[in-house]
């Protein structure tokens, strides 16, 4: 067996189109440099196959296929690495780089992310950074930092009601919802692209929306993995928030213990907006404490950043930088300035 770990928490396609190659060949996590070194010490080309058996060929692959352009760069890589040693042509990779290259681009694609359970988290995308006037169609490096956290803290989530600001098409409310068995779950956005794509992820991963679950008794005979799903998972509801908007009774109905978001910290004009909101959440809850606040974002701009926290401490709510993840589940850019505050309130 290969030295080289290509087992969970890798993703097939990781990245927005735009920046997959150089993402791919770049990154810590492909270990392409560790690949090719083992490659030339051992003359083996075993790990290839094995390589490409747990990516392109996998079943969640062909299944739900990355989009053309990842699998085309990927596997030529893989290729290029083959072609560095005195070896055989393994024909393998060049039956996938040739079915690949017959694909035509779609404006959609599927990305896959295997968690430290073994189970999965895969997600209908677009493959361009702005669509439908929005950029909520895509997944953020922040989603995967916060879902990291989540999944090595999930005691804060267990058997609590969690609500998730600006949710997007969803992989970090999933990704918890899999692994950290809270009690409800509340995905929130606004863009009704971004709202219609979510819903589809939330299925996708074999959930059932609250509001559904009525409808859903009679296909319960019909999956029993649809049914497991709904009897042992999370209520899972969608909320359409719109933050200049939204009412205190509205905030309140949600009662939630946990609030989290991941890249809603970059542009100043909607700073005013979430900080309304995150202020009447923390004198929402009519039991018990104040929801637990975390914001995980790319710090893309200082002053951007800078004029949040000096928001927050107007309207008298404390933050701290909570430590950095100790594992990386997921494939991001590392070279990002992430951060994750929890707000105190």
């Amino acid at each position: 067996m290969s030295s080289v770990s290509w087992g969970a928490g890798r993703a097939f396609s990781t990245e927005t189109l735009e920046t997959a190659e150089a993402k791919v060949l770049a990154s810590k996590a492909f270990v392409f440099e560790e690949l090719e070194k083992e490659l030339k010490n051992s003359s083996d080309a075993a790990v290839l196959l094995d390589i490409l058996q747990k990516t392109m060929l996998h079943p969640l692959c062909t299944k739900y296929p990355p989009s053309v352009k990842y699998r085309r760069c990927f596997v030529s890589e893989l290729i290029k690495k083959h072609e560095s040693i005195a070896t055989e042509p393994l024909d393998e990779l060049y039956d996938v780089l040739a079915d690949i290259l017959n694909k035509e681009e779609s404006t959609n694609c599927y990305k896959s992310y295997l968690l430290p359970t073994g189970d999965a988290v895969t997600l209908l995308e677009t493959v361009a950074l702005i669509s439908q006037g929005t950029t909520g169609l895509v997944t953020w490096d922040a989603a995967l930092y916060l879902a990291e956290w989540a999944v090595e803290n999930p005691a804060i989530f267990r058997s609590r009601t969690v609500l998730e600001l600006g949710s997007g098409i969803g992989f970090t409310g999933i990704a918890i919802c899999k692994t950290c068995n809270p009690k409800a779950y509340i995905f929130s956005d606004y863009h009704r692209a971004v709202l219609e794509q979510l819903k589809e992820n939330i299925h996708l991963n074999g959930f059932i929306l609250e509001s559904e679950t009525v409808n859903h008794t009679k296909m319960k005979s019909q999956s029993h993995r649809a049914e497991a799903m709904d009897l042992q998972g999370p209520k899972i509801m969608v909320a359409e928030l719109d933050w200049d908007s939204v009412t205190k009774e509205q905030l309140s109905e949600l009662q939630a213990d946990v609030v989290i978001a991941a890249d809603v910290v970059y542009d100043p004009e909607i700073t005013l907006s979430l900080i309304s909101v995150l202020r009447q959440l923390s004198i929402s809850k009519t039991t018990g404490k104040p929801p637990e606040m975390y914001i995980a974002f790319t710090v893309r701009n200082p002053d951007t950043y800078h004029l949040f926290q000096t928001e927050l401490d107007k309207v008298g709510i404390g933050w701290q930088v909570v430590p950095t993840n100790t594992k990386t589940l997921f494939l991001y850019d590392l070279h990002s300035n992430m951060t994750l505050l929890k707000l105190l309130l």
